[in-house]
């Protein structure tokens, strides 16, 4: 904290910014805010008092770019996270240029743009993917900070912004000036630059359908839950049904909207707005229909993970049987119904009893998320893994980012020797929920078994972190009959053959 800055007068300020630039900044950042607000209340020559009092009303235009220089990070470079880029060119824009359209325009938005590295590297790929002469492609970049605008205007890079651009279209697009790198006029001219705020209710930024692909990548995690919530429900109102969103590799739109399908291919997640494909029809059907049928439920290979875990709870292979013995006990009525309460089931070993438990309950409750998902479990663990991957899939068509579901399908695919298909579940899963331990221990294992040596270390790694701290009720549901410590200590042995260190 600064002498002349109070700790009230930091968290004012501190609420004022995420009121007018939906930044949300931590306890631990109130120092570094009381330094700007300094900065700022000596180069305004104002009181505190006064300041924050028009910061919290209403804030002013010509304070609101002064505050993103100080507050935003700007540093970028072309061709930043290529593998989105090449989903773009590869996927995004024959599926666009397929829709049918009068006239041919593609519209994409680059929203936070920063210094223009982002939207001239999809003006390139546009120019070098669309060869016929008769579509425009309209590229528009907003960015709240008016500094790299003015950087993005005069196109003028170093070497060190195109390090990892492909030298041939370094040649194509750029010309040498002295130390720096002129862009090419043509890709200069498809790009228009725009001062905007993303978290104000801006009509003519947000036009319903207004475009075909946006780029937002590494903006909202910076922004309160509530801001990104409305960020999110502008973009999907803005996306043309069918439309494709890009976000930073560290975002996700899990819990946040249920607009869009997420997609997964040249190692990269994006997402795709509803509404714009015939019905029935799954961006991720790769995943979720593996090439060995889980029907067939072919003999599992020694040492699977799917083994591991059923052999640790083999008096659940008679849960099954049970069931159609048993006598079938009384309904639950939705309202009794408490995921703790089966929870409590698996806890004490009565896993007749909880599968009993959930497939009881009234037809009503057969799309709810958490009964799914603890049927599914139960089934997988009793061998019945064709029923629990139906059971799988029921639940993606309600909530297809599941992580549970993904992990549980991943157990399938193994189970049939896909191991492709299991990675690409687990991966998704992990996506969904990056704090989810068991599709990361899994995916370690996977790449141990391949002889993988690097990349299993490295899931291993993860999943060791993540195991320590899992919620107590989620390692119950998914980890197979092991505790804590057994799953620690399984993960640190595997650790260890593959040369790590736990």
């Amino acid at each position: 904290m600064t002498p002349d800055i109070a700790l009230h007068e930091s968290e004012r300020f501190r609420a004022a910014i995420l009121r007018c630039l939906g930044l949300h900044f931590d306890d631990a950042k109130l120092g570094f805010l009381g330094e700007v607000l300094q900065r700022r209340l000596q180069k305004l020559r104002q009181s505190s008092d006064a300041y924050l009092g028009r910061l919290e009303h209403d804030a002013p235009n010509d304070e609101v770019g002064p505050l993103a220089q100080e507050l935003t990070v700007g540093e970028t470079y072309f061709f930043r996270n290529n593998d989105q880029f090449r989903a773009f060119a590869e996927v995004v824009l024959p599926d666009r240029i397929h829709v049918q359209r009068t006239p041919k325009v593609l519209r994409v938005l680059s929203a936070g743009c920063a210094s223009g590295e982002e939207a001239y590297t999809l003006a390139i790929l546009a120019r070098e993917t669309m060869t016929d002469p008769s579509w425009d492609v309209c590229i528009r970049a907003v960015d709240i900070n008016p500094a790299v605008l003015e950087k993005a205007l005069r196109a003028r890079y170093s070497s060190w912004a195109l390090r990892e651009t492909p030298p041939d279209i370094q040649r194509r697009w750029f010309r040498p000036d002295g130390r720096d790198m002129i862009l090419d006029e043509r890709v200069r001219t498809a790009v228009t630059f725009e001062a905007r705020n993303l978290v104000t209710d801006d009509l003519d930024l947000w036009q319903p359908a207004a475009y075909d692909v946006i780029f937002c990548r590494n903006v909202m995690m910076y922004f309160s839950p509530e801001q990104m919530r409305a960020t999110v429900a502008s973009i999907a109102r803005a996306l043309a049904p069918g439309g494709f969103l890009f976000l930073g590799h560290a975002e996700t739109l899990r819990g946040f909207s249920d607009e869009f399908h997420l997609l997964h291919t040249h190692e990269t997640f994006y997402y795709k707005r509803k509404g714009g494909q015939k019905a029935g029809a799954s961006p991720l059907a790769h995943v979720l229909s593996p090439s060995n049928s889980v029907s067939a439920l072919a003999p599992s290979f020694a040492d699977a993970w799917v083994d591991t875990i059923r052999e640790a709870s083999e008096r659940v292979a008679a849960l099954i049987p049970a069931m159609a013995a048993a006598d079938p006990p009384r309904r639950i009525s939705a309202p009794a119904w408490n995921m703790a309460t089966a929870l409590d089931l698996l806890r004490k070993e009565r896993f007749t009893e909880a599968l009993t438990y959930v497939r009881q309950l009234p037809p009503e409750s057969g799309d709810d998320p958490g009964i799914l998902l603890l049927e599914a479990m139960l089934l997988s663990h009793g061998g019945e893994l064709a029923a629990a991957a139906e059971v799988c899939r029921r639940l993606l068509q309600i909530d297809e980012m599941n992580a549970g579901a993904h992990y549980v399908l991943a157990l399938c695919c193994e189970n049939v020797g896909d191991r492709a298909a299991a990675a690409e579940h687990d991966r998704v899963a992990v996506y969904s929920d990056p704090g989810f331990a068991m599709p990361r221990l899994h995916l370690g294992l996977l790449a141990r078994r391949a002889g993988d040596r690097i990349a299993a270390r490295r899931e291993l790694t993860q999943a060791l972190i993540l195991l320590k701290r899992e919620d107590a009720s989620r390692l119950l549901l998914f980890g197979g009959g092991f505790n804590r410590e057994a799953l620690l200590a399984l993960c640190e042995s595997a650790l260890r053959d593959c040369g790590g260190k736990p």
